[in-house]
């Protein structure tokens, strides 16, 4: 029998500005989004296709490192029928420009040139990351995220140069985003939005996703996303935070979080709220929908975390790219 999908996402006490997911997914596909800050992953088995804004789709195997500059739209799935399992690193840009202000020359905001480079040792290194973090020794797993990253930055580095608005097009994009942003739980129409900035609806479309990669009812579910991310951070309960950001009700903001983070809100809650021991930490923040294990139970991952986050049976597989025009 094939191996169930499982992922933990979770933040270590003593790491702050980075967030870990390590997963196994063979259906489960990621809609169209962005992140805050930095992605650096490698992929363990199987294969894993990004599919970047260029139109470009990126087979991520393993033996390579994957790096992801902030607010680079991207979706994902699996690129072979097994699916894939990987390791990733959500580095902040405050922790990224730090370690770039200290061991390089880059001068402006630090990104990466590639976004699939061969790098055996930086895999190696980024799963060291997750194996100290999960044994509780946070020196180990601090020194080795500097050094990662550090190494990344020398290999990989170059400066982001900022994407200033220079048509009337972009201008609008970017107050349409405003809008959108200020009026998340009550968004208006593209044709009132479109009215409202003195422009015509596939104009404004048209700008909108040259200027942020996707079409303004995508990049308002990521906002979303990130908005309630925020808010259960604080404590909030996701039901709540699901009427918050302008989701129907929480398994609307379970649908889409999923989509976007790789987990459901309460394991994210669970993962990012977690204090204690390490052994203490492993039983908080990660979730068991199913009740059984994974594979057998003398497996790596149940020796450490006996109750993973397991999607049910029967979650309907995603479309890849064509999932991120969904509107549901």
């Amino acid at each position: 029998m094939a191996a169930k999908e499982w992922a933990r996402y979770w933040q270590h006490e003593e790491l702050p500005g980075v967030d870990l997911l390590q997963a196994r997914y063979v259906r489960h596909t990621f809609s169209r989004h962005t992140h805050e800050g930095y992605v650096v992953a490698a992929v363990s088995g199987g294969v894993e296709d990004l599919f970047m804004p260029d139109g470009s789709t990126v087979h991520c195997a393993p033996g390579n490192v994957i790096l992801l500059n902030p607010e680079v739209p991207h979706s994902a799935r699996a690129g072979v029928p097994e699916g894939w399992s990987y390791s990733t690193l959500y580095p902040s840009v405050e922790l990224v420009a730090k370690i770039a202000e200290e061991t390089t020359g880059l001068r402006g905001t630090p990104g990466f040139a590639e976004v699939d480079v061969p790098d055996v040792e930086g895999a190696h290194l980024i799963r060291e990351v997750h194996r100290a973090a999960e044994e509780g020794n946070a020196l180990a797993a601090d020194t080795v995220l500097k050094v990662l990253v550090a190494r990344m930055l020398r290999r990989h580095g170059s400066a982001l140069q900022p994407r200033a608005p220079r048509s009337a097009g972009a201008r609008n994009a970017q107050r349409a985003r405003a809008v959108l942003q200020e009026r998340m739980a009550e968004p208006p129409t593209l044709e009132a939005l479109a009215n409202e900035l003195g422009t015509s609806p596939f104009a404004l479309l048209r700008a909108f996703k040259q200027q942020y990669g996707m079409p303004p009812h995508s990049w308002l579910t990521n906002a979303r996303v990130r908005r309630a991310r925020a808010l259960l951070d604080a404590g909030t309960a996701p039901a709540e935070a699901a009427t918050a950001v302008g989701f129907t009700d929480q398994p609307h903001l379970n649908r889409h979080f999923s989509r976007i983070v790789g987990v459901p809100p309460g394991a994210y809650q669970k993962g990012r709220g977690s204090r204690g021991s390490a052994a203490e930490g492993a039983r908080k923040n990660v979730q068991d929908r199913s009740g059984r294990l994974l594979v057998r139970s003398d497996a790596w991952q149940n020796s450490r975390h006996p109750h993973l986050y397991v999607p049910k049976d029967d979650q309907p597989r995603g479309q890849g790219p064509a999932d991120a025009h969904r509107t549901d």
